[in-house]
């Protein structure tokens, strides 16, 4: 393909400046063929540390490493074209001091060719992203629930419900801003405290279980499709892939039992000389 007839990727520009106008499309994704179909449907691919939980069968994100975040942002950026990709940093890859924050961030850049990091942005967290976008690292942030903190919290619990709750996500939320956080994802909060973080921050918010009025959405892809048999509060199911592939799985094992598979239609023939 010519370089005059490549389909342009959406930059940190074009996310930035979506806020106040039409909503975000974010889904997470995790390798190249399902990249492939969600590319033009969406404006952010998230290869989330979800991957840990969804794909790989672990209880929380904790256990996800560099090597699992780089191997699946690989995998997204060979697959997409368009959509502007975000890879999570995974814990304990930028919490300790910000010259870590930004060897690992760089790494993850340059090993999958992504366009932005994504990180939990703490009390902690300012500084970090304020040292990586000083050094070219464009940095999504992430408050309110925080699943790399759940040995903290206690489980998978929504935040921002009381008042000192909503005084910390409101600051945490307004750090990540003034640091230089190009958008920040808002996940599990109460939605008039999704509202006004949306309202007094300047950059673009991305809602999960937050509010329809954060400037953009985000869901795990396999709880949208129906992956599981039990899904949070603010996930909408939009098909039942579980029963899908179940489905085919059963009528493949059907046909192998009988001899109907594989059949002439899949059978190579000795071919006339």
């Amino acid at each position: 393909m010519s370089k005059q007839t490549q389909t342009r990727r959406k930059t940190v520009k074009d996310i930035a400046s979506a806020k106040g106008g039409d909503p975000l499309v974010c889904l997470t994704a995790y390798d190249a063929p399902t990249a492939s179909i969600l590319d033009e449907h969406c404006d952010v691919l998230l290869v989330g540390d979800s991957v840990g939980m969804v794909v790989h069968g672990l209880d929380t994100p904790v256990g996800v490493t560099m090597e699992m975040m780089i191997l699946h942002g690989q995998a997204v950026m060979r697959g997409s074209e368009q959509a502007f990709v975000v890879v999570d940093m995974p814990f304990g890859s930028y919490e300790t001091n910000a010259d870590t924050a930004f060897e690992n961030a760089a790494r993850i850049m340059k090993e999958t060719g992504c366009q932005a990091v994504k990180l939990e942005s703490g009390a902690y967290a300012a500084h970090q992203i304020a040292h990586l976008v000083e050094r070219g690292v464009p940095v999504m942030g992430h408050v309110g629930l925080r699943p790399q903190a759940v040995n903290v919290t206690g489980g998978f619990k929504a935040q921002g419900r009381n008042s000192d709750e909503r005084a910390r996500v409101m600051e945490e939320a307004k750090a990540a801003e003034q640091a230089g956080a190009f958008a920040i994802v808002i996940e599990g909060v109460a939605e008039d405290l999704a509202d006004e973080i949306t309202r007094q921050v300047s950059c673009p918010t991305i809602g999960i279980g937050a509010s329809a009025s954060c400037d953009g959405q985000v869901l795990v892809l396999q709880d949208m499709l129906g992956y599981f048999d039990w899904t949070p509060k603010f996930v909408r199911t939009y098909h039942d892939m579980r029963t899908e592939i179940g489905k085919a799985a059963q009528s493949y094992a059907a046909d192998v039992r009988a001899r109907r598979f594989p059949g002439e239609a899949e059978t190579y023939k000795l071919r006339k000389q």
